[in-house]
């Protein structure tokens, strides 16, 4: 063949090849690989829905008081989300949660427990800034929102009432709001967040505020090579959560025993089929800087799934 005649084959080829690029980043935009323990600035469709059930182990039992406590959650987080148009979406998060805590009072071993839904959190998301090319986009993202006391926060059991961080809720109002960044090509989607709650008093106590700093890759580890039909991917995906809380406050007196900042270090991996993403992850932390003998954690585990319709 010429090489005049080879260059019209070469330019379809080109051609061709953008095509099947910007279709494929068009579907992962459909079901993307999106962190797993933070938000994303990657929109739906208008009109359409993102539900997430993660199913939540939290363990903490390094315990300096000479309490021996051992704590442990686990629940189901239910996520829905909802593109009312290209830029906005709307948000509500319920969790359904089980807490014991076992821990030696006056020389007996005791276990106090409580289950049922925690707070509801609503938020917004809107996208403030975008652009796109051929294999990429980037994304910028406020969201704000509030906390709503759903779950109760006077359970009580035979040894009185159970202490705040067992109550399913804290029964204050407690307003919440950040900015999220995604950037994503045909190999990997980067994320970065940051977030700060103000958490508010109710029956003269209040959880210290929360500040917290994420950031998150997803690279694709298979296929290798992208073809001209639309595989299932498999991603695997590496997190950090750095998260500060204030110092408790009850009846006006700060408790010097709680808060701090802690960073964890989240491995884990997301399989995405066209309308599926199943994903696991545990966070571990990497670094616990806790207040007087506030209850430090061994590990958070999290599995679940995403489903857009």
């Amino acid at each position: 063949m010429r090489a005049a005649d080879a260059r019209p084959t070469a330019r379809r080829a080109g051609v061709l090849a953008a095509l099947a690029a910007t279709a494929t980043l068009a579907w992962v935009s459909v079901v993307e690989s999106a962190p797993i323990t933070s938000n994303t600035a990657i929109t739906l469709a208008p009109g359409e829905f993102v539900l997430r059930e993660q199913f939540v182990l939290d363990e903490s039992g390094d315990d300096p008081s000479g309490a021996d406590r051992d704590r442990e959650v686990k629940g189901v987080i239910s996520v829905l989300g909802y593109a009312v148009d290209r830029d906005l979406m709307l948000f509500g998060v319920l969790p359904y949660l089980e807490k014991r805590l076992e821990l030696t009072e006056d020389g007996e071993r005791r276990a106090r427990s409580a289950r049922g839904v925690a707070d509801l959190r609503l938020f917004a998301r809107y996208t403030v800034f975008r652009r796109n090319w051929l294999g990429g986009l980037f994304r910028i993202s406020p969201f704000a929102g509030v906390e709503t006391p759903t779950g109760e926060d006077d359970k009580s059991d035979a040894f009185g009432r159970l202490p705040a961080d067992i109550q399913l809720g804290s029964g204050s109002w407690d307003p919440f709001a950040g900015l999220v960044a995604t950037y994503q090509t045909l190999e990997f989607e980067i994320d970065g967040q940051i977030a700060y709650q103000a958490n508010t008093r109710a029956n003269g106590f209040a959880f210290g505020d929360v500040a917290r700093a994420d950031a998150s890759i997803q690279y694709r580890l298979w296929p290798r090579e992208l073809g001209s039909g639309v595989p299932a991917f498999v991603y695997g995906v590496l997190e950090a959560n750095l998260i500060h809380k204030g110092k408790n406050r009850s009846g006006g007196v700060t408790d010097r025993n709680s808060g701090g900042t802690t960073l964890f270090l989240v491995p884990g991996l997301q399989y995405a089929s066209k309308r599926w993403v199943f994903e696991a992850a545990v966070q571990l932390p990497a670094v616990q800087d806790l207040n007087g003998t506030a209850l430090e954690k061994d590990y958070i585990v999290r599995g679940g799934f995403r489903a857009n319709f």
